[in-house]
């Protein structure tokens, strides 16, 4: 796997082997050539189930500022601080070693992004994406993105957010979740 874009590209990053579904390039790119003229520059996103940081990554190396990861798997930890200090973005990051739902009550910032890419077989999104609205993590001008498969479609609106945009790359989907303009 490797940095497909910006100030790192090239870059390899390890992956973990077997319990991680890692993003595809044509994914990474699809979803930072979506943002990139939703949020401008001088942005900050955090990474939700980063595995092994290649999307969190991939958008430091195109321009945002600050990326927190948020991880349970104790080596998927390691390996993202690894693929930090690889591609010198360590002091534009932080690495929470913990669950979602964990992060969503430690975690006190409001982001520009949320990348949300829980594995295929969680049976508990829609929960965790309803807890993600409620949290500290979103404001008014946050963009949530939501990878998820094809086979769990997602609601049109979670509390004040709506689906602005939808795409499909094989199996699968990703929403794009913003609060609808009062204008």
């Amino acid at each position: 796997m490797r940095v497909i874009a910006g100030s790192v590209k090239g870059a390899r990053l390890r992956s973990p082997k077997s319990y991680t579904r890692p993003t595809t390039e044509l994914v990474r790119g699809a979803i930072l050539s979506i943002l990139q003229p939703m949020v401008g520059e001088d942005w900050q996103a955090v990474d939700l189930y980063a595995g092994s940081g290649a999307l969190g990554i991939e958008a430091l190396s195109r321009g945002a500022r600050w990326v927190d990861f948020v991880e349970r798997n104790a080596r998927s930890c390691d390996m993202i601080r690894d693929n930090l200090k690889k591609t010198g973005l360590t002091s534009q990051s932080a690495v929470y070693c913990c669950s979602v739902n964990r992060a969503f009550s430690i975690v006190n910032k409001v982001y520009d992004v949320v990348f949300l890419d829980p594995p295929y077989s969680d049976t508990s999104l829609e929960s965790t994406l309803s807890n993600l609205f409620e949290s500290r993590l979103v404001g008014g001008d946050s963009t949530v993105v939501v990878q998820h498969s094809t086979h769990q479609p997602l609601p049109q609106e979670f509390k004040s957010f709506h689906l602005i945009k939808s795409r499909r790359y094989g199996d699968t989907c990703l929403s794009f979740y913003r609060q609808e303009d009062d204008n």
